[in-house]
């Protein structure tokens, strides 16, 4: 058909660090690939080129969001291609290893490259018989590869092995052919930093460390070794893709609650989730209140953090878009949405609602105040203020210990650490307080060297 590069649209989600794939077929349809539950910027991508989603690939099941497919066949009668060995509970094209789909033109070939997940396919995209580019999901990323330990730490190194196999099968391919993977920075299905989101296989056998590994045990070391934590919600989303989300009949939003109507909620046992910047947040915030300040990363926390099964009451403050906030919940299934909070705190205040501050503090006035550091185990091990407690935000949700009264909590910019404030504070710590500014800033502030190793 005469593929062009501008054929293949890349839809980036930074919050995730994912990338879904529109593909213009050039005939009024298109080919989209991992699209997630949230298909507004899918949907404007084809509206523009007037295109209707006749197909709808998913590599694997997903576990850091919900599959947009099984919407995409609903509303627009797309096929759903999926690997057979995933036994999907809805109607698909179930494909396996070497299994073709004419698209008009262009052709999709499954290629089985298990590791990530068991049944992971790619999907090789030709034209006449000529490798254009491949879908490689969660297998070959760039450089990297996706984890591998989604199936439970003792089958970590089992899949390893087979995602060793996988990237030599895709290595094969010629150099010219493009990759086009899902994971990609900022991805907590593991990805390296960097800008680079698109690869082709001729650049990833010259840069990749895991395509250069001497063999598959050095290989296998290398990935394990490289895994850091990922989010509670991973463990719940693949089951919820195997049997297909529910379908969306309208869009999600937020329905407007009175201060009275939250009161209830909240003696209910509703979950106020406070979207606002930190900032407003710690002037004076709902008691009990989570922080989830709303930004890229606001899903990831609110997956990690919250069960999925009780009703949430959102605060937001002007101009923030409670549309935005509502997909992000839905994405990852966070569909128990009782509205937000109208007029926000000023109707709260104005209605004798009680509220709570937190303490914003520049590096100088710490003291000898406690620290507690929330950030990634990499992050802390990177540079460190000297005698810091140390807990990952995400593992605040299972860790009983608290924190002491006064303590100071830190990250790299404020969010997570407000977010483990109000967790912290919910569960009785008093006297909390944030750094404005993560480690480098406390360095320049103090001229104090930062330790470096622990976790």
């Amino acid at each position: 058909m005469g593929f062009a590069d501008d054929h293949l649209i890349p839809l980036v989600d930074a919050g995730l660090g994912n990338s879904s794939y529109l593909v213009d077929l050039g005939d009024g349809r298109a080919l989209a690939v991992d699209a997630s539950r949230d298909l507004r910027a899918l949907r404007r991508a084809a509206a523009a080129r007037g295109l209707t989603v006749a197909f709808a690939a998913d590599t694997h099941l997903h576990a850091d969001f919900l599959t947009g497919a099984v919407q995409l066949a609903a509303d627009e009668g797309a096929a759903v291609l999926a690997s057979a060995a995933g036994r999907r509970s809805f109607p698909h094209t179930a494909l396996g290893d070497g299994d073709e789909v004419d698209l008009g033109g262009l052709t999709l070939r499954a290629l089985a490259t298990p590791g990530h997940t068991d049944e992971h396919l790619s999907f090789l995209l030709l034209d006449d018989g000529r490798e254009l580019g491949v879908f490689t999901g969660g297998s070959l990323i760039v450089g990297s590869a996706a984890r591998t330990d989604l199936q439970g730490a003792d089958r970590a190194e089992e899949l390893a092995r087979a995602q060793y196999r996988s990237l030599r099968r895709l290595a094969a391919l010629p150099d010219a052919t493009a990759v086009w993977p899902t994971h990609g920075a900022g991805s907590f299905c593991s990805a390296p930093p960097g800008q680079e989101r698109t690869t082709t296989i001729g650049a990833q056998k010259r840069a990749n460390q895991l395509l250069a590994a001497e063999d598959e045990d050095a290989f296998v070391a290398a990935l394990l070794g490289s895994l850091g934590s990922y989010p509670a919600y991973f463990d719940r989303l693949a089951e919820l893709n195997r049997r297909g989300p529910v379908l969306l009949p309208t869009a999600p939003g937020l329905r407007p609650l009175t201060p009275a109507a939250v009161r209830d909620l909240l003696a209910d046992g509703a979950v106020a989730v406070d979207a606002r910047p930190i900032a407003e947040f710690a002037a004076g915030h709902l008691p009990g209140a989570f922080c989830d300040p709303l930004r890229p990363a606001f899903a990831t926390w609110l997956g990690w953090l919250l069960p999925p099964d009780v009703p949430l009451v959102v605060v937001l403050g002007p101009g923030q878009d409670p549309a935005e906030l509502a997909w992000q919940a839905a994405k990852i299934g966070y569909d128990r949405l009782a509205g937000q909070l109208a007029g926000g705190m000023d109707a709260w205040r104005a209605d004798g609602g009680p509220t709570e501050t937190l303490e914003l503090l520049t590096a100088d006035r710490i003291g000898d105040r406690p620290v507690l550091d929330v950030r990634q185990d990499a992050e802390f091990a990177a540079g460190h203020l000297p005698g810091a407690a140390h807990t990952e935000l995400g593992a605040l949700a299972d860790d009983e210990r608290g924190a002491a009264d006064g303590t100071v909590v830190m990250c790299a910019h404020g969010e997570r650490a407000t977010t483990a404030a109000s967790l912290l504070a919910a569960r009785g710590a008093r006297d909390l307080a944030v750094l404005a500014g993560g480690a480098p800033a406390w360095a320049r502030a103090t001229g104090r060297r930062l330790e470096e190793g622990g976790r």
